[in-house]
């Protein structure tokens, strides 16, 4: 049965141009492609949306420093939903916002960041955590979604006391283009996928890769995501016909030429490369920092620590002659009728 849910949605960037945003994209078209009602509130939208979502751009900001970025968009956002009836939506923040009922962690708390000497005296380290504070002990707050249980656990930690209004994981779904992929690959190819070159694990993973190719020089690497004058001191012992730096692009146009991914990450609150490869029917190998590492069974790939070179070298030996493999069966449609029934019991308690 279909039911009816009104929502406004608040991101500061709106289109698939990040993974948060990426996310934010494809459940509110989800949504509007099931009938709900669907408002965006923005700084700037940067696709053409569907005709049936109501999108209000509030202009953008100097984005850096972005504290102080956000704290203005928050201001611009408050400002506007005061201005405008809003009994009938439930108010979706993605941002660090203090005017919403549901808010998304897609990723870490600022609590987890390394620590340092000076940060006591920080405008920058002060305000985040008062923003994050904020959007989980807001007066309107009645849920707070994790994108996955690892984030749901380090949450529920580090705040205690927001640890009741803490939902299901609501996991990224995966659009069905990725279902649809030709190969292209040799059957020797391993990719790197990541723009956060370094909280992904790209040294880790050159070290791993290039022992196997010095053992068969068959082996080709790809890397997408960082420019390739930011990494290409990590291959200066390479061959040349052995790897590629492709600079950003799209995953979907990576995963044809690649035979398994490899994501050593060492802070990855969900990993939405490692579902787009696995709806391309690829294994993955990846770190258990990852969030999306509870869902990986051997049907899908491995999962394993980060100190454990030895064990990294044979599994990506081994699923490189292993290419079947099951989906997780993430989908944008299954994470809609998630956040419907949510909508709902929010909007019946209003």
């Amino acid at each position: 049965m279909n039911i009816q849910t009104s929502s406004i949605h608040i991101v500061r960037r709106y289109g698939p141009v990040g993974g948060m945003e990426r996310y934010v994209w494809e459940l509110t078209h989800a949504l509007a492609k099931q009938g709900q009602s669907v408002k965006i509130i923005c700084e700037r939208a940067y696709e053409q949306c569907d005709n049936n979502i109501d999108v209000i751009e509030l202009g953008e900001v100097k984005p850096k420093p972005r504290w102080l970025a956000m704290i203005k968009f928050s201001n611009r956002v408050s400002k506007y939903l005061n201005s405008i009836d809003t009994d009938k939506w439930v108010i979706h923040s993605h941002e660090r916002c203090a005017e919403h009922h549901v808010t998304t962690f897609h990723g870490p708390s600022i609590l987890m960041r390394k620590k340092r000497a000076l940060d006591f005296i920080s405008p920058r380290i002060a305000t985040w955590e008062y923003l994050e504070k904020r959007e989980l002990f807001g007066k309107n707050v009645y849920t707070v979604l994790p994108n996955s249980l690892l984030v749901s656990d380090q949450l529920a930690k580090l705040y205690p006391a927001a640890a009741h209004k803490l939902g299901f994981p609501a996991y990224p779904g995966v659009s069905e283009q990725f279902t649809q992929l030709s190969r292209k690959s040799n059957g020797h190819t391993i990719g790197f996928i990541g723009k956060e070159w370094q909280r992904k694990g790209l040294e880790f993973a050159v070290k791993v890769v290039k022992s196997l190719i010095d053992q068969n020089p068959q082996i080709t690497f790809i890397v997408t995501g960082p420019e390739p004058e930011e990494i290409e001191h990590l291959f200066t012992d390479w061959p040349k016909d052995n790897y590629q730096l492709k600079g950003w692009q799209r995953s979907e146009d990576t995963l044809p030429y690649i035979d398994l991914l490899i994501h050593p990450a060492e802070v990855e609150p969900f990993g939405m490369v490692v579902a787009e490869v696995n709806a391309a029917g690829l294994p993955v190998v990846i770190s258990d920092c990852c969030g999306i590492a509870e869902l990986i069974q051997e049907q899908h790939g491995l999962v394993l620590p980060l100190n454990q070179t030895e064990a990294w070298q044979q599994a990506l030996l081994k699923l490189m002659t292993e290419q079947k493999v099951d989906s997780l069966k993430l989908t944008w449609d299954n994470l809609s009728f998630q956040h419907q029934q949510l909508y709902l019991k929010i909007a019946q308690g209003k």
